[in-house]
């Protein structure tokens, strides 16, 4: 049976930063995220018992290595469920190609994993669906939940992510701006315990996880974007602080911030937020839409994208074969 979905990709609010389990890749701590609705990826899985193997192929490219066992560890667990024993065909492929900690790993693996179980008719609770994706990518917990989501580190022994909000209830807007990376980043979160400032993310990211999902709950998005700005120096600080002393962001991420904050300056409200790359989100409202995109196009920057809230994942009827 052939189905294809599309999921979208995250950008972390408050972001989740090294694995207290890496082979289950459960994390140290409570988490938060919105969908991007402007990005996404699309997945078609066929099921296929005459296959010596399962063959996945993402954006025109077969997949090798790590990754690829990062996917089979999604497919061995939905085929375990469904005690399916053949093997899947899959081809996925991202709205954009360029540019490093878009969230894409987040919205390949719940596309994944919802196209996959649907190919076995399987009708999974979402918290086993959740647990499911989360082998593949931690974030494809939250990419699944859609919209604003919180990802629980433990909740009753299962780690798994939720809708906090519909998408359409608060002014939110993001503004992506893609910056391309050669650095790998998935080794980022085994280095986390060899920084010194690691244990003080521990101590207070409870209370900002409570801060930031009452800003939610009363579409505060002053405070939104605030805390996401806060939380994003702390990231990069523990990443840069690590044993490779790794840092993320390019020229051009440092001109964005810096152009960001001299918007704040003249009263337009804008924050800026970066995963574990060099790509720059833009949180803002509507109001202030135009005038960020003018400011950003001032810098010569020519590829920017402007996004609402992006829902869960939906099966739809465009195959990619």
């Amino acid at each position: 049976m052939k189905v294809t979905a599309l999921a979208h990709p995250i950008q972390g609010l408050i972001k989740y930063h090294g694995l207290k389990d890496p082979k289950l890749r459960i994390p140290f701590h409570d988490s938060i995220s919105v969908c991007v609705d402007a990005l996404d990826t699309i997945t078609t899985v066929e099921t296929d018992e005459a296959l010596n193997e399962d063959l996945f192929t993402l954006n025109g490219k077969k997949i090798f290595g790590r990754e690829l066992e990062r996917i089979e560890n999604v497919l061995n667990r939905i085929k375990s469920i469904a005690d399916y024993s053949g093997h899947f065909k899959v081809v996925s492929k991202n709205s954009l190609t360029e540019g490093k900690g878009l969230g894409f790993s987040a919205s390949g693996f719940a596309a994944l994993g919802l196209a996959a179980s649907k190919s076995l008719n399987l009708d999974l609770d979402h918290i086993s669906l959740s647990e499911a994706v989360r082998l593949g990518a931690g974030s494809a917990t939250r990419s699944l939940a859609g919209s604003f989501a919180i990802w629980y580190a433990d909740k009753n022994g299962k780690s798994y992510a939720e809708q906090l909000i519909r998408p359409e209830a608060i002014d939110f807007i993001m503004i992506v701006i893609p910056i391309p990376s050669t650095i790998k980043t998935d080794e980022a979160h085994f280095e986390v315990l060899s920084s010194p400032l690691f244990q003080a993310r521990i101590k207070r990211i409870a209370k900002m996880v409570k801060s930031i999902k009452k800003a939610i709950e009363k579409r505060d998005v002053e405070t939104l974007g605030r805390l996401t700005e806060e939380d994003t120096l702390n990231l990069h600080a523990i990443t840069m602080t690590g044993k490779s002393h790794t840092i993320l962001w390019e020229p051009e991420t440092v001109k964005i911030v810096k152009e960001v904050m001299k918007m704040r300056g003249e009263r337009v409200n804008a924050w800026y937020s970066m995963d574990t790359g060099p790509s720059v989100f833009i949180n803002t409202s509507r109001d202030y839409v135009k005038e960020v995109v003018e400011r950003l196009k001032k810098l010569g920057l020519s590829k920017i994208i402007t996004s609402s809230v992006g829902d869960k994942p939906s099966l739809i009827n465009d195959h990619l074969f």
